[in-house]
């Protein structure tokens, strides 16, 4: 069975009401339809019809209180509420629903501003970052070809403490979502000493402090991408390594590499790539991209699903 089958099946388990503010997209008008169909969840197919003016009125007031620090003022705010998707992501804060994806009309920036605003940062994790489940047809790494990627979409440099806090949402996620024994690699140019720099340094502290957050964590790093997957390599490049090539969770340094990596695995290797999903949120929210199609915003829509469940 293949994963988007098992999450599937796993998101039927106990129905979710997931809301989907892009009333006005054709994509996912239709996904609405087939979330339904197959039972994955309850989709909510928000209009502006929908909102309630006194709802409104009362979610710009809240809003305005947590943010006017940031000097917004108080027709920015109303402004914002012109649109759904904040409406939206108020109800998920308020727990009206179980879950939000958007991002078909939406830019990244745009919805992740709405969801770390409105729903909020998980103390537990303190910060907000993205990731993608990547299915990657024939292959035999990572488990059976699936893999998880952090960060493509959020922090564009992240530091050691955010390299950790990325980690460990990211194998939250893999046991929640996908029932996997998370095997973590922070990846780099250096495996393990071959380069000497900063860059590498960085990501030797982000281990250490995730092994301080979740000693019973397989993790290891810094690793080159071919020690992280490969049992072969790994054997010859650091054959002392914990994760052993077999890696299937798959921290990147940077945005850059993050972004530019899911994309290559996607278009080069036929993979499928079900995200972004938003990691560190107080209710699971998935962004996805403008270019997505009709099967991305089912998939999104299954996996949040789960993760409210």
């Amino acid at each position: 069975m293949d994963i988007i089958t098992k999450i599937r099946n796993h998101a039927r388990k106990s129905l979710k009401t997931i809301i989907l503010p892009e009333y006005y997209d054709k994509r996912v008008v239709e996904a609405a339809r087939i979330i339904e169909k197959e039972g994955l969840a309850r989709p909510l197919l928000f209009t502006k019809e929908m909102m309630n003016p006194a709802t409104k009125d009362r979610y710009i007031g809240e809003y305005y209180e947590m943010h006017k620090a940031r000097d917004v003022s108080l027709d920015d705010v109303k402004n914002l509420f012109e649109d759904t998707l904040y409406y939206a992501a108020m109800m998920t804060r308020e727990g009206k629903v179980d879950g939000l994806v958007a991002g078909a009309a939406h830019t990244t920036p745009d919805m992740a501003r709405a969801a770390i605003r409105c729903i909020g940062v998980d103390d537990h994790i303190t910060i907000v970052s993205s990731c993608f489940i990547m299915s990657v047809p024939g292959s035999p790494y990572g488990d059976d070809g699936v893999f998880v990627f952090a960060d493509c979409g959020i922090i564009p440099e992240p530091n050691s403490r955010q390299l950790a806090c990325v980690a460990l949402s990211v194998s939250e996620l893999a046991a929640k979502v996908l029932d996997m024994d998370p095997r973590i690699a922070f990846l780099s140019y250096s495996t393990k000493g071959s380069a000497r720099t900063k860059a590498a340094e960085k990501i030797g502290e982000a281990l250490k402090l995730l092994n301080e957050m979740a000693p019973r964590l397989l993790a290891d790093g810094e690793l080159q991408v071919d020690a992280a997957i490969v049992p072969e390599v790994a054997k010859i490049k650091y054959p002392d390594s914990p994760v052993g090539g077999r890696a299937n969770c798959l921290i990147f340094p940077n945005l850059e590499a993050g972004n530019i990596g899911y994309k290559l695995v996607q278009r080069l290797g036929n993979a499928r790539a079900v995200g972004p999903l938003f990691l560190g949120l107080n209710k699971p929210a998935s962004d996805l991209s403008r270019g997505c199609i009709v099967e991305d915003v089912v998939d999104c829509a299954a996996v949040t699903a789960i993760r409210a469940q």
